[in-house]
C-alpha cells in the first residue's frame, strides 16, 4: 500500500497533524504535504522516514524540521553523491532497512537522527505522479488511511466540521469549522472540464472557478463506516475520453530550446476499443516461461494419473491447443539457465504445435539457480513482430535472489513493448516481484495454490489476453508553421481495454505567427482489421503553473530513456537532462540525493531539491543519507491497483499428497472431485484436449472414440449421410461432450470456440442434423446455440 512509514526501534511515532494540497490536471497529480510527527514515549529514538515510490512518481522535495534543525535532501550527480555518503553517519541503517526490514520495493528514505521524548518532527514531502485510468474512464487518486491523524476521545458519531478533509468513516462534517489536525484540499484542472468527483464512492460538491468548468475546487463528504480506510478520489471528466492533453509552459528560467526552456505536452491515450472485432487479424506473440522448479513433483512416481493430469506439462498443453491460428508463439524453460523450444518466435501451425507438444516432456527438474534476468534480457532483445502485440506468461516458484531490482528495471524498460501475466506457486519467494511485472506491464498476477489452478487460470488469462486491444499505435502532429514536436515518451505498441499510456513531447521553435494559440493531434490505432482515429485540440497558451509538474515527469522519462540508451556524457543531450534533473529535484539513475543538517535560519522555502547543492555544503556540515532503495523484503507497499487474485480451489491436493507418499483414501476423494461420473473419468478430457487439431477441429478416430467412451464402430454408425464429412462430424461429437460436461473443468471455452470457427468456415456441414445424431449419441440435450462464438 501506498504510503508514508516511520521506523523506530519502538512502535510508529504518533501522525499529529496532516496538511495536503492536491492539484489534478486530467492525468497528473501534483502534491504538496506537510506531516507533524510526534514522539509520545518517554525515551528518545532513532527514526526513519520511508516514503514508498512506484515507477510513475517522482519526489521532488524533502525536508525535516526538528526543533531549531533542518534536515534537507539535496540532489548530485551520482558520483559526487557516492563520495559524500562515504561521510554520511547511520549507512548502516539503510543497510539494515534494505536486508532485514519486511518491505519490499523501491522508497525514498532519510535517516533523520534522534527524536527525542514529547519531540515533535515536521516532514514536508512534494510529488507528482502520473494517475491510472479506472474501468469507468476516472482518474484515481489515493492517499493511504496511514497518512490520517487519529482521531481520539471520540466514542459516538458526532457533529464536525471540516473544510475540504477526509476523516475516518463514521465522523460527520458541518461547515461552521476546521478540523485542527487534517486539512486536505484538492483543485482540478482540464481543458476538457471537470463533469463530477466521487470520494470513496460518495460524491461531492464541486465549486466552479471557471466558467468554462475546467477549472474546479472539491470538498470532501464524509464516509459513514466505522474505521479508517484510504481516501479514493475518483475524478470523472467531459467530452471523449480517447484523447486528452496537458500544455505546460516553459520555465521563464530555462534557456530556450532546452527541456526546461521550451513547452511540454503530456497526451493520454485511451483508445476506444470495440468489445466484438469480426476479422481479428494478427492476434500476438504469446511466450510461455516455465520454472524448471515446477516440474519436480510431474517426476515423482507414486502420484496418480489424475495427479499427473494437472501437472505443469499438461498446463502448457492447454494453452498450446487453445492458441489461435496466425499467432507467434514459443516455450522457454529456465533455471540455472534457460533454453527455448524455438530458437525464435514461430506461427503457430499444426506442425508446430505438434513438435512443441513434443518437446514438453523433455523439460526436466532445475532446482539450481533461477535466470530470470538473462532469460527477459534475451527476448526483450528480440524485436517485437510487427502487428503481434507480445505477451510473457511466466510460471515461477523460485526466488530471484538479489537480481530483483535489475529484473524490474528490464521489465520498466520494456513496459510499453509488452504485458506480463505472472503465476507464483504460493510458496514462490518471487510472489512481490510477479505482482510488479504486472502492475507495471497492465497484466495480472494470479497466486497458484494447486497444479489444478495452473491449468486453469492460466487459460483464463490467455482468454484475456486474446481479447481484442489497440495496437499500431501512431500519433501525428498539426502545429503552426515555425513549430515543431521532439518526442520523449513514445506511444506504446499496445493498450489493453480500459488502460491507458501517457505519451511525452516537448514543443519547440518559433511560431511565424504571433496569434497562433492552437495545435492539434491525431491518434490512430488498429483493432484487429479496423482502424480508428482521434483528433485533439489543444491551446499552446495555457495557464502558468510555476510548479512544472509535467516537466518533472517528462525529465524522469527522458532520463530513464538516456540510461536504458547508455548516452555517452559526452553528449549534449546527456548534460542538458541532467541539469534538468538538478533544476527539477528529479531523481534519476545519474543523479542521487544527501541530507544536510542546517540550522533554520539558514534555509528558506522551495518546492524542489536545491539547483547546486554544492554552494550550500560546506566541509564541516553534518551529512545524513537519504535517497531511493530497494527494499527486499515481503511485504509490498504500492500493489494497490493491480489486478490479483489469490487462488484458493483444490487445496486438497497438495495438502493431502505433498511429499508423503500415496494415500489411497486421499486419491480417491480427489480423483472422485475431477471425475463427476465414473463413466467419464478425467483422463477422458486431458486425452480430448491432445486430439483436438490446432485449427479446432478433431479427426474421426479410434482414440477419439474411446476419449468419448464410445467405440469407433457406434461413431461411424451414426453419422449422419450425405455431405457429412469425418472430420465435421466428429468435431460436432466433442463439442457437444465438452459443452455437455464443462462444469468439470473451467478452462474449456477457448477450444470449444476454435471449434465452432472451424464448423462455420465450413458451411457446408448441416449442423442442426450432426446436433441431433451427438445428443442421441452421446446421451444429451444441447441446444444449437452451441455454436454461436
Amino acid at each position: 500500500q501506498k504510503g508514508i512509514y516511520f521506523f523506530s526501534s519502538d512502535p510508529q511515532v504518533k501522525l499529529e497533524n496532516a496538511t495536503v494540497n492536491v492539484t489534478i490536471q486530467d492525468f497528473v497529480a501534483d502534491v504538496v504535504s506537510k506531516l507533524v510527527f510526534r514522539n509520545t514515549k518517554e525515551f528518545s529514538r532513532q527514526t526513519m522516514f520511508v516514503f514508498p515510490v512506484d515507477f510513475d512518481t517522482v519526489v521532488h522535495s524533502f525536508y525535516a524540521t526538528m526543533g531549531d534543525t533542518r534536515i534537507e535532501a539535496m540532489l548530485w550527480e551520482k558520483e559526487e553523491a557516492q563520495q559524500l555518503c562515504k561521510t554520511a553517519s547511520g549507512m548502516e541503517n539503510f543497510r539494515y532497512l534494505q536486508e532485514q526490514g519486511d518491505l519490499w520495493g523501491p522508497v525514498f528514505a532519510c535517516f533523520l537522527g534522534t527524536l527525542p521524548p514529547n519531540g515533535e518532527v515536521v516532514i514536508n514531502l512534494c510529488y507528482v505522479q502520473e494517475l491510472r485510468l479506472q474501468p469507468d474512464g476516472a482518474a484515481q487518486f489515493i492517499w493511504p488511511e496511514v497518512l490520517l491523524p487519529e482521531m481520539e476521545g471520540l466514542s459516538e458519531v458526532t457533529s464536525f466540521t471540516f473544510s475540504h478533509l477526509f476523516l475516518p468513516a463514521g465522523w460527520l462534517l458541518s461547515k461552521e469549522e476546521e478540523s485542527e489536525n487534517l486539512h486536505f484540499g484538492i483543485c482540478l484542472k482540464s481543458a476538457r472540464g471537470v463533469s463530477h468527483v466521487t470520494a470513496n464512492g460518495r460524491d461531492t460538491s464541486l465549486q466552479y472557478t471557471a466558467p468554462d468548468q475546467a477549472s474546479t475546487q472539491v470538498s470532501l463528504k464524509p464516509l459513514l463506516s466505522p474505521w479508517k480506510e484510504d481516501l479514493k478520489v475518483l475524478v470523472y471528466y467531459r467530452g471523449s475520453h480517447a484523447l486528452s492533453a496537458v500544455v505546460e509552459r516553459r520555465d521563464p528560467k530555462g534557456p530556450p530550446g532546452s527541456l526546461l526552456g521550451d513547452p511540454v505536452v503530456m497526451v493520454t491515450l485511451t483508445p476506444n476499443i470495440p468489445e466484438v472485432v469480426h476479422n481479428p487479424g494478427h492476434l500476438g506473440e504469446f511466450l510461455f516461461l516455465m520454472d524448471r522448479s515446477l516440474f519436480q513433483d510431474a517426476q515423482l512416481p507414486y502420484l496418480s494419473s489424475v495427479y499427473h493430469s494437472i501437472s505443469p506439462q499438461n498446463t502448457l498443453l492447454f494453452l498450446l491447443k487453445s492458441l489461435p491460428l496466425g499467432c507467434y508463439f514459443n516455450i522457454y524453460s529456465f533455471g540455472a539457465t534457460f533454453k527455448p523450444f524455438y530458437p525464435q518466435s514461430v506461427e503457430y501451425t499444426q506442425e508446430s504445435m505438434d513438435n512443441a507438444v513434443g518437446h514438453i516432456s523433455s523439460i526436466r527438474p532445475d532446482l539450481g539457480g533461477c535466470d530470470l534476468l538473462g532469460l527477459l534480457k534475451s527476448i526483450y532483445s528480440t524485436p517485437v513482430l510487427p502487428g503481434h502485440p507480445r505477451q510473457l506468461f511466466i510460471f515461477i516458484q523460485r526466488k530471484i535472489s538479489n537480481e530483483e531490482e535489475a529484473v524490474m528495471d528490464e521489465v520498466c524498460r520494456y513496459r510499453d513493448k509488452h504485458r506480463c501475466f505472472c503465476f507464483p506457486t504460493n510458496s514462490c519467494g518471487s510472489f512481490n516481484l510477479s505482482q510488479a511485472m504486472a502492475l507495471v506491464t497492465k497484466g495480472e498476477c494470479v497466486c497458484i495454490h494447486s497444479r489444478m489452478d495452473m491449468a486453469s487460470e492460466a487459460v483464463k488469462c490467455l482468454q484475456r489476453a486474446l481479447q481484442p486491444l489497440a495496437s499500431g499505435i501512431s500519433l501525428h502532429w498539426d502545429l503552426p508553421p515555425g513549430l515543431e514536436v521532439s518526442m520523449i515518451r513514445k506511444a506504446p505498441e499496445m493498450i489493453i481495454q480500459g488502460c491507458q499510456s501517457s505519451i511525452y513531447a516537448q514543443i519547440h521553435g518559433q511560431a511565424q505567427d504571433p496569434e497562433a494559440g492552437e495545435g492539434a493531434v491525431t491518434l490512430q490505432y488498429h483493432v484487429g482489421s479496423q482502424s480508428f482515429d482521434y483528433t485533439l485540440k489543444f491551446s499552446l497558451s495555457p495557464s502558468a503553473d510555476d510548479r512544472l509538474p509535467v516537466h518533472r515527469l517528462a525529465v524522469m522519462h527522458l532520463l530513464r530513456k538516456l540510461a536504458w540508451e547508455e548516452t555517452s556524457r559526452a553528449e549534449d543531450i546527456w548534460h542538458s537532462a541532467v541539469k534538468s534533473s538538478l533544476s527539477l529535484g528529479v531523481l534519476s539513475p545519474f543523479t542521487s540525493s544527501v541530507a544536510a543538517h542546517m540550522e533554520q535560519s539558514a534555509a528558506w522555502q522551495r518546492d524542489s531539491f536545491p539547483p547546486d547543492s554544492s554552494t550550500l555544503v560546506s566541509p564541516s556540515c553534518d551529512l545524513v543519507p537519504c535517497q531511493l532503495l530497494w527494499l527486499r523484503g515481503f511485504r509490498p507497499m504500492w500493489f494497490n491497483s493491480t489486478k490479483f487474485w489469490m487462488v484458493q480451489t483444490c487445496q486438497l491436493c497438495l495438502e493431502t499428497l505433498s511429499r508423503k507418499g500415496p494415500d489411497p483414501g486421499a486419491l480417491t476423494q480427489l480423483s472422485a472431485s475431477c471425475k463427476g461420473k465414473e463413466k467419464l473419468p478425467s483422463w477422458a478430457f486431458f486425452k480430448l484436449v491432445a486430439l483436438q487439431k490446432a485449427n479446432g477441429s478433431w479427426p474421426l478416430s479410434a482414440a477419439l472414440a474411446s476419449a468419448l467412451g464410445l467405440s469407433k464402430a457406434d461413431i461411424e454408425g451414426q453419422r449422419p449421410r450425405g455431405v457429412v464429412q469425418p472430420t465435421a462430424w466428429a468435431t460436432v461429437l466433442a463439442l457437444v461432450w465438452l459443452h455437455q460436461y464443462k462444469w468439470k473443468v473451467s478452462w474449456s471455452d477457448l477450444l470449444k470456440a476454435k471449434a465452432c470457427r472451424w464448423l462455420q468456415d465450413h458451411a457446408e456441414v448441416q449442423l442442426d442434423e450432426c446436433l441431433a445424431a451427438a445428443n442421441s449419441l452421446l446421451g444429451c440435450i444441447v441446444e444449437p446455440t452451441i455454436f454461436r462464438t
